[in-house]
This record gives structure tokens, sequence and C-alpha cells, in this order.
């Protein structure tokens, strides 16, 4: 059993093919598409200039299980770290405001519809007699946010992820797969949308929720996404605004 205990804060490594408007108030994006990959591989996050890091004890499949390096996991079972500073991590307070809440909502959309607003940071999914249940999300950065209608067309729990060959053009020392568990960026729960490959899913780093972030992707905190992967299911329609 490896055990390696990185500090790190996760960014999305979803790469999506269409893109569209960009809200204002947007985070730096890295040049690589996503700061969590880079920082495994290259030990930086493509910001300024960072101070040396110190180096960190590694084997063989450490190395070539790039999602073990956030946190340890035993047995196989994805999820169980023990208290190491990586799994402390996926429990760190959220702002208030973004934890699931219920809310008056006048929207239009019909009961069971997941509507998100990616400009003010939420997701709403539409119950009856006018109320809606309301989730705190991060977004996609500048050049990678997107509106529109879709269907959840798979669901998955703790998925696993395969970078698009568009994306290893760009980056071909990036792994070809990463395995589901407690370090893979896209966390607990993943609900696919459409053919594309944009997702609703988890995420390990909470601090990234209210955030402009992703690659397109829309994230929640673990336990919210949890939640919501309960209360929805194949077919159900998304409106992206």
């Amino acid at each position: 059993m490896t055990k390696l205990f990185v500090n790190l804060g996760l960014a999305s490594v979803c790469f999506l093919g269409a893109v569209g408007f960009a809200f204002p108030t947007q985070v730096r994006a890295d040049p690589y598409g996503g700061g969590l990959l880079e920082f495994l591989l290259t030990g930086h996050d493509g910001s300024a200039a960072q101070a040396p890091r110190p180096a960190v004890r590694t084997d063989a499949r450490a190395a070539s299980h790039p999602h073990q390096m956030v946190a340890t996991i035993y047995n196989g079972v994805p999820g169980a770290a023990r208290d190491t500073a990586a799994s402390r991590e996926l429990h760190r307070p959220v702002n208030p405001i973004y934890e699931r809440q219920e809310v008056a909502y006048s929207g239009g959309q019909k009961p069971g519809t997941i509507v998100i607003d990616t400009k003010r940071k939420f997701l709403f999914l539409v119950e009856k007699d006018g109320k809606a249940l309301r989730y705190g999300i991060g977004v996609g950065r500048q050049g990678f946010t997107w509106a529109g209608v879709k269907t959840i067309t798979r669901k998955a729990e703790w998925p696993g992820w395969t970078p698009p060959p568009d994306m290893l053009k760009r980056r071909p020392d990036l792994p070809r797969h990463m395995a589901g568990g407690i370090g893979n960026p896209l966390g607990a729960r993943a609900l696919y949308l459409g053919s594309s490959m944009y997702r609703i899913h988890g995420t390990n780093d909470p601090s990234t929720i209210g955030t402009n972030v992703s690659s397109g992707c829309i994230r929640l905190t673990n336990k919210n996404i949890e939640d919501l992967y309960s209360r929805v299911g194949v077919g159900t329609k998304v409106v992206v605004m």
C-alpha cells in the first residue's frame, strides 16, 4: 500500500467542445485548461512563478496512478481514505449560501427540471408548489461557459476520467485514464449531459464552489452531488442559463 499525502487545490479536468458566453467575473485560466493535472505532472499550477516545492517520494505504482497522489485508496475501495490531510480536505466547510436549501421558484420550468444559473452560481431542482432545491456550484472559466438545454443520458458513481483526444494532443503527458476514487477531480458522482462531454459532477476541492474554475462542467460538493444524484434520473431535462 502506497501512502502519499499532497495538499493541492483541484481544478476541473473536463474538456468540452462547446463554448459560449463569458461572464465578467472570472478567475485566471492557466495555459493548459485546468490546474490539477499540470500540478500533478509538472509540480506547478501554471500561474505566476512560485517558490520551489519540496520533493515528494513516490514509487512506480503511485506514478502509474496519479489519482493516488491526492489521497491513499485502501483495499481498492473508492473514497475509503483515512484521516489524512487529503481526506480532511473533503469535509472543509463551504460558504452556507452554497449549501442545499429549499427556496421559492418562479422560473416557469416544470417540476423535476434542473435549472443552472451560471452567473449566480446556483443549480435549481424544480419542485411542486413554487419551490426548488438550490445547490451552490462552480462553473466554467472564461471561454468555457455555455448555455443550452441538455438531457441526462447517464449516471455514474465514482466516475473515472479519460482525457479526450483534443486534450491529449495539447498535453501528451497526461494519463490516458484516471480511475474513479477519492482523488479523482470528478468527485463522488457524475451526471452526463446529452452526447457531449459536459457533466454535472462532484469535486474534491469545496473551495471552488462559487467560482469560475472549470472547463465547462458544473461542479457541486460531493455531499450535494450525492443528494442531487439520488433525486434525478436518466432523461431529466437540464436548462443551462
